[in-house]
């Protein structure tokens, strides 16, 4: 499975963008797809998860009332809207795809998802 990020860029604080990420093949049955992101000088972190059907979804604590996960399994592609964002938002953002047999899986480790993305940067000035 090889998946494309885009939709990233510069957006001043309290703006918004939304990430696309497209995938080569049919992930809507066999995969739970996850979007992790990376700060300078950081450590890759989790974003949020959405499982293979699109009914369940993870986010980590801080992020889940701002940025929302969908995905639309016709065109497999994931999304990520983020809304609110803050110069903290500021990373790479990287798009994941986990194979599973489980309609409910949303993982949120790395070592889960044995696709990755090249990344798309995300920028949110002050």
């Amino acid at each position: 499975v090889q998946l494309v990020e885009s939709g990233g860029g510069l957006v001043q604080a309290g703006g918004s963008l939304r990430l696309s990420c497209a995938a080569s093949e049919r992930t809507s049955r066999s995969y739970a797809m996850g979007w992790f992101r990376q700060a300078p000088g950081k450590e890759r972190e989790f974003v949020a998860a959405i499982s293979s059907s699109g009914a369940y979804t993870r986010y980590t604590d801080s992020l889940k009332d701002r940025f929302t996960i969908s995905r639309d399994n016709v065109k497999n592609t994931v999304f990520l809207q983020m809304n609110s964002l803050k110069p903290e938002d500021t990373a790479a953002y990287y798009c994941a795809a986990a194979a599973t047999g489980s309609a409910t899986y949303t993982g949120a480790l790395q070592i889960e998802y044995e696709y990755w993305g090249q990344g798309t940067q995300v920028t949110v000035s002050s």
